[in-house]
């Protein structure tokens, strides 16, 4: 699903933007007006519901991806350092470890924010089109 993943980063670029979720989305929403119809929106947003798999850690992460991945970061650092200082190539294998898990962490955090994003800007194109004029 081509239009799926360019929708997706549509999404991830408009997360790159400092402003409000509202500007977010309605920045999105024009975007998207312009480029896909409405038929291709109603499969893209059964795709998201359908590869959507909400519990309680996807939650935690698409909300406080930073969080999440702190502990790893601090993982990383002190690998690092004790790899460095202590002449312990084991420190330094916890530094590369870390380092990588909570890269991915924030990684999939952003892309499940996006995912979120994206699906709630169909949401509101669907609901602007289902009002009376």
């Amino acid at each position: 699903m081509a239009q799926l993943e360019r929708l997706l980063k549509m999404a991830e670029d408009e997360l790159t933007e400092y402003s409000t979720d509202a500007r977010k989305t309605e920045k999105l929403r024009r975007k998207i007006g312009l480029t896909v119809s409405v038929a291709e929106q109603r499969q893209v947003k059964e795709a998201l519901l359908a590869n959507n798999k909400s519990n309680i850690i996807t939650q935690i992460v698409e909300e406080q991806r930073q969080t999440v991945a702190l502990p790893f970061w601090g993982i990383a650092g002190l690998g690092l350092l004790f790899g460095i200082s202590l002449n312990q190539p084991i420190c330094l294998l916890a530094a590369i470890v870390g380092t990588v898990s909570a890269y991915r962490i924030q990684k999939w955090g952003w892309q499940l924010q996006a995912r979120s994003l994206l699906l709630q800007t169909l949401e509101d194109i669907e609901a602007r089109i289902a009002q009376p004029k």
